[in-house]
């Protein structure tokens, strides 16, 4: 994918929507560096399809048909409502979430040391090492309608 990065909050990544299958994605992006199955968390199960040169992993819902449910991205160069999420500062990304009516967040730091900004609404999660966004990881809305999408 040669593209840029576009983050949609209850959309999908770029020109990706949640729910596609995987041989649509695969169209998109081509082969995986890397396929994993993770399922050691209860009734859920997840094919991820790994893109480490590119900075980001796609999650296939095991319990839904293996469509595209979530993606995690550590690309600095990924763009969020036409910003450079990763130069952004905390207060910086949630200015810009309170920018399009999401003024509800939480925040939580791990054990680990890891501070995590949510936005339950948009179902996505920031990931700060050291005051320093590290990682994002959103997926499709948890409540709502189902939206049928159908492959072009």
């Amino acid at each position: 994918m040669s593209t840029q990065l576009e983050i949609k909050p209850c959309i999908g990544l770029s020109n990706m929507v949640f729910g596609a299958a995987m041989p649509d994605i695969e169209k998109i992006l081509g082969k995986p560096d890397e396929i994993e199955l993770l399922d050691d968390i209860d009734d859920c199960q997840s094919t991820v399809w790994h893109y480490w040169d590119q900075g980001f992993s796609i999650f296939f819902d095991e319990n839904n048909s293996q469509l595209f449910g979530c993606v995690e991205i550590d690309n600095e160069e990924a763009t969020l409502w036409g910003k450079k999420v990763f130069l952004l500062n905390e207060q910086q990304i949630i200015d810009l979430f309170k920018s399009k009516n999401y003024s509800q967040y939480e925040t939580e730091v791990h054990e680990w040391g890891e501070k995590r900004l949510s936005f339950d609404e948009a179902n996505i999660d920031f990931y700060f090492e050291k005051n320093k966004l590290s990682s994002i990881n959103y997926g499709k809305p948890l409540n709502g309608p189902q939206i049928l999408i159908l492959p072009n």
